[in-house]
């Protein structure tokens, strides 16, 4: 939905919703039975007057479909008939999300591969295609480039490759068709890109420098001139605040550090971790039933030498007995209305500063609720039905802008 405008109630605040991930489906029919069952209850409860906008989560299968016109008539009448629109799109997970083993294979395929180039390619064409004249931007938001634990330096020299042919493509999308999309790189605890200041650093010495910028002007029939300003335009940053919470980062400083270098922050994912202030047995045992097979649930240590780093939650807890005493964060997304758990909170104070700066001045024009972990929360947390959870996300989430 279309929050406050400048000139009206303050600055502008952009665009809320939530992404669609949440609900499972890969396919084009799948994607659009869920719609079609959520959307329309969800709208209700957060902007009956006003269109909502919505941020699809689109899988490579739904995105081969959508690519033909039957299909995106088939879109175009379901935003129309639940009065939505489209403004950002969720292009992380490629293929299966829900219902298997997902864990380390949410970044495949990663940057370096044709299959993640072609995928992405295809979702900006598709979303040039149905942004709103109203909306300034559209946002796509991707993998931090690649796993830690497959980063080579021939991965890495392709990945940068890809992505400034991503860009030339964005850039004749917005040359010939007039729509600005910008892809942003989310980073994520044991990725390529975890924290801030390595993400700010990639940008930096692999994208912003000449070699790349001249291979842009090159592949986007342009000078060298506008490069830089071309790249800042359409490659920036997905802050997702339950990565950053994790990762222990400083709110307003990592933020200051992203504006300080001049990257963009096309999408702001709003989402809350897990927070074990000091970990023992107790909270151990607590912390089970967040042990499920789908997702990975990375694990980050503040110790008094520095962070550890787990790359799972059952990899933390058989290290528990040497830990006790220290925080542990856990890359658990949960709802971001709940600041406390039974035996331990969340990083709802985290989401809290990040929403406060983007009150007084705003951080990205799309903001994006992301809880896509409910479906394998412990029972005793999902009390209503997903849609009244989201609903309830949302407000809660209007709730602190206002404040």
């Amino acid at each position: 939905m279309r929050l406050g405008r400048e000139g009206e109630s303050g600055p502008d605040l952009g665009h809320l919703t939530y992404c669609t991930n949440i609900h499972p489906g890969e396919s084009w029919p799948e994607m659009a039975a869920a719609l079609s069952a959520h959307v329309p209850a969800i709208k209700g409860a957060v902007s009956p007057g006003a269109p909502f906008g919505l941020g699809l989560r689109i899988a490579a299968d739904a995105a081969a479909t959508l690519g033909t016109a039957g299909a995106r008539a088939e879109l175009a009448d379901l935003l129309a008939e639940t009065d939505t629109y489209l403004f950002t799109i969720n292009g992380f997970p490629f293929g299966a999300f829900h219902g298997k083993r997902v864990k380390e294979n949410v970044y495949a395929p990663d940057w370096s591969t044709s299959e993640r180039l072609a995928y992405t390619d295809g979702l900006a064409d598709l979303l040039a295609a149905f942004l709103p004249e109203h909306v300034a931007m559209g946002s796509i938001s991707t993998v931090p480039v690649t796993f830690r634990g497959w980063a080579d330096a021939a991965r890495l020299e392709a990945a940068v490759e890809n992505l400034i042919s991503h860009a030339a493509l964005l850039i004749d999308i917005e040359r010939e068709r007039g729509r600005h999309i910008a892809l942003a790189l989310e980073p994520e605890p044991c990725c390529y890109l975890e924290t801030i200041e390595e993400t700010v650093r990639f940008f930096e010495d692999r994208l912003f420098v000449r070699s790349a910028r001249r291979r842009l002007a090159d592949r986007a029939r342009m000078s060298m001139a506008g490069t830089e300003a071309a790249l800042r335009r359409h490659l920036g940053v997905c802050y997702d605040v339950c990565h950053a919470a994790v990762e222990f980062e400083d709110a307003a400083g990592s933020l200051a550090l992203l504006e300080r270098a001049g990257i963009t922050i096309p999408k702001l994912q709003l989402s809350s971790a897990l927070r074990i202030a000091a970990i023992d047995g107790t909270a151990a045992a607590a912390l089970k039933p967040f042990e499920e097979p789908v997702y990975l649930h990375q694990v980050v240590e503040r110790t008094p030498d520095g962070l550890t780093r787990y790359l799972d939650l059952p990899d933390a807890l058989a290290s528990v007995h040497g830990a006790e005493g220290r925080e542990w964060r856990v890359h658990f997304h949960v709802p971001v209305f709940l600041a406390e758990l039974e035996a331990f909170s969340t990083t709802q104070d985290f989401l809290g500063q990040v929403i406060a700066r983007h009150r007084d001045r705003p951080v990205s024009q799309h903001l994006e609720v992301e809880t896509y972990t409910w479906d394998v929360l412990p029972p005793e947390y999902r009390t209503v039905d997903v849609g009244a959870a989201i609903a309830r996300e949302l407000n809660w989430v209007l709730g602190e802008l206002r404040a």
